[in-house]
């Protein structure tokens, strides 16, 4: 059964898009198939695949004109492109009741179609918001990952959204059984841990006071490294880096670490 993932922050530059790149090409290469779909009109993750593509752009989700397009970029790896006037359109389907449902709709409408059932996992990278396109995703999700990083703000945010989840939960109601659309699972990753710092010891203390109270939301803790970080720049995910034999051998310690990071999120998911 296709397990549907979103990729969700209040605040930008936390890393977002670069997990959800590394994260979908580790289960690529570990034999599964993967749907991205761009859900920031900043399209990031689009161009690290080399794809502009706007006519058949994840757009055509939120306000139907043309068909929406599948494209295969890698082996395991397929994307419906971002669009850079994503923000526009949530502007134009304001005022629709059904708004935050239309990713919802056009699952429906085109899972067997399209047959996306083949997929493993569709990863949804959002921009860093609670938009109306945020929304959608998190109505199809069954579990969102957010990443916190050693900042005030960034701590903060990670109760800023468990605020907007809740209230989302409890406007997306099926009137019929009145249950809520959300049942998403939330979870935070700690990204870009810097152990000689002291706003990532806060933040690991922080995360450990919670969890000896019982909150265990946090399931991955990320260190800061140059190569994982310029990866999506580059646009060579850690998997392809990792595939080069001299560079395995320097960074085999972070390569070990980083895809049993991986490896402890798909299995807690």
């Amino acid at each position: 059964m296709t397990k549907i993932i979103t990729f969700s922050a209040i605040k930008g530059g936390v890393g977002k898009t670069t997990i959800a790149y590394n994260f979908g090409s580790w289960l690529a290469d570990n034999h599964k198939n993967v749907l991205f779909i761009d859900l920031d009109h900043q399209c990031n993750l689009s161009q690290t695949y080399n794809v502009y593509d706007q006519k058949g752009s994840v757009g055509n989700i939120l306000n139907p004109k043309d068909e929406v397009t599948i494209h295969h970029v890698e082996e395991n790896i397929d994307l419906i492109a971002g669009d850079m006037h994503l923000d526009d359109i949530e502007t134009l389907i304001e005022n629709k009741t059904n708004k935050n449902m239309m990713l919802y709709l056009w699952l429906y409408d085109n899972y067997q179609k399209l047959n996306i059932d083949k997929y493993d996992y569709i990863l949804i990278d959002c921009h860093p918001d609670f938009s109306t396109a945020t929304k959608n995703a998190i109505i199809v999700s069954d579990d969102i990952l957010s990443p916190i990083t050693p900042s005030e703000y960034g701590y903060k945010a990670k109760y800023n959204l468990k605020e907007r989840l809740k209230e989302l939960s409890e406007e997306a109601i099926d009137f019929t059984s009145h249950k809520s659309y959300v049942t998403a699972n939330l979870y935070f990753l700690a990204n870009m841990l810097k152990h000689n710092t002291t706003s990532s010891r806060e933040l690991l203390d922080s995360l450990k006071e919670e969890k000896q109270s019982g909150d265990n939301s946090c399931i991955a803790y990320i260190p800061y490294k140059e190569l994982f970080n310029k990866s999506e720049l580059n646009k060579i995910s850690l998997s392809e880096m990792a595939k080069d034999h001299k560079l395995a051998i320097q960074q085999r310690k972070f390569f070990d670490e980083i895809f049993k990071t991986f490896a402890g999120i798909e299995n807690k998911l």
